[in-house]
């Protein structure tokens, strides 16, 4: 605590301190991981770097609370808006005016909303529940449902995990290879039956009769996590993170320059600790995207173990691939043969104007079963419905993007 008295007089007794410690709560209730470690972190920075430059300050700043290249956008958005006067550092020591302001773009709702609902010296227990509660109203899940991901408040963003977290995935049991005991089965136990008929002396032969045991299929979904999905990744997890924790046999993979198998991470209650652990596990997090390398390891690696007993497939991707589509063709060709559906659902749908003309997207769509989108609580929900129908959707592939 040693940082803040010394900083205060590097300030000639201005309020720079509780500048910088109001501008760490907004970041906080925008939804960035700073606690008080982080707090000192940046007053120490700040006061080591000194208030020469505007760009040290900024840096100082971003050095000190942000952790992941995923977090620098909302960092930029929120410092822009707090320290949003021309001549801030021209005019310390000297407390800074804070409004938010009018009309943020969409990508920084969040951050208006953390800078509207925080305030210098304020009580931090004064959190309402009235937003919360307004969205868990009939009305208020219906508009819920149809917000994109990369719009939503952190409200909403809260309320859309608990949505997510109910969401139920039962899947169609298919026939397997194995038989149970049936009285009414079509097959007739040959074993079962002498044994039985030993156990009885030899005299009567009773008939005991099979069929073939019923399992669900295995899930397996294969994540993009790169930079341009970073966006809506994090939520996509919360829904892996469902289905992992809902139901057997699902197996989860991201990729991004690599493949990376995050089912263990995600077999955690916790989904907080579980996110935390595949991010600390993934080392190309929103970077750039080979998904042919990607899919070659997949096929190479992990189709014989986990794509048996007629399994589906879940391809979350935008298609945009940093190598031009080498070799996309072929392992997309031997993934389709591999499962018996292979959905692929890509979050540029929700334009009305999308056309694929990218060569990625192009590509692989020659090879999927279907095309649909994924970027709000709606189409999460129909994709769990698909999937509790055999991985079918209502009314089928769309045609215009054959």
């Amino acid at each position: 605590m040693s940082e803040t008295p010394s900083l205060m007089a590097a300030a000639a007794g201005g309020h720079l301190a509780q500048n910088v410690m109001h501008f760490c709560r907004c970041l906080r209730a925008a939804g960035l991981p700073v606690g008080p470690g982080k707090v000192l972190d940046a007053l120490a920075a700040v006061e080591r770097t000194g208030l020469g430059r505007r760009e040290d300050f900024y840096w100082a700043l971003h050095a000190s609370l942000v952790a992941r290249h995923d977090q620098r956008e909302l960092f930029d958005q929120a410092y822009h808006a707090f320290w949003r006067s021309p001549d801030l550092l021209e005019r310390l020591p000297g407390i800074v005016d804070f409004a938010p302001v009018a009309s943020p773009p969409p990508a920084s709702r969040r951050v208006a909303e953390a800078l509207s609902s925080t305030r210098i010296g304020g009580d931090e227990g004064e959190d309402s529940d009235a937003d919360a509660d307004a969205v868990l109203t009939a009305s208020g899940r219906e508009v819920l449902r149809k917000i994109d991901f990369e719009r939503m408040s952190v409200d909403e963003i809260a309320a859309a995990k608990r949505a997510i977290a109910r969401l139920v995935v039962r899947m169609k049991p298919l026939p397997t290879r194995r038989f149970a005991v049936d009285a009414r089965g079509r097959r007739i136990d040959l074993r079962r039956s002498l044994r039985a008929s030993l156990r009885g002396g030899g005299e009567t032969i009773p008939l005991i009769r099979r069929r073939p045991r019923r399992k669900p299929p295995p899930l397996v979904v294969l994540c993009d996590i790169s930079g341009s999905m970073g966006r809506y990744s994090r939520m996509l997890l919360h829904f892996l993170h469902t289905l992992e924790n809902a139901r057997g046999r699902v197996h989860a993979f991201v990729f991004g320059t690599r493949l990376s198998n995050i089912t263990r991470q995600l077999r955690n209650k916790d989904v907080d600790v579980a996110l935390d652990a595949v991010i600390e596990a993934v080392d190309d997090w929103s970077g750039g995207t080979r998904i042919g390398d990607c899919l070659h390891a997949f096929n190479r690696d992990w189709s014989r173990r986990v794509l048996g007993q007629g399994a589906v497939v879940v391809l979350i991707s935008d298609g945009l691939d940093r190598a031009g589509g080498d070799g996309l063709d072929e392992e997309m060709e031997r993934l389709h043969k591999s499962s018996r559906r292979l959905i692929w659902l890509n979050p540029l749908l929700r334009y009305e104007g999308f056309e694929p003309k990218a060569t990625g997207v192009r590509t692989m769509l020659a090879h999927v079963d279907d095309f649909r989108p994924v970027h709000n609580l709606q189409s999460l929900d129909m994709l769990a419905r698909a999937l509790s129908h055999g991985g079918r959707y209502e009314g089928g592939f769309d045609e215009r993007y054959r």
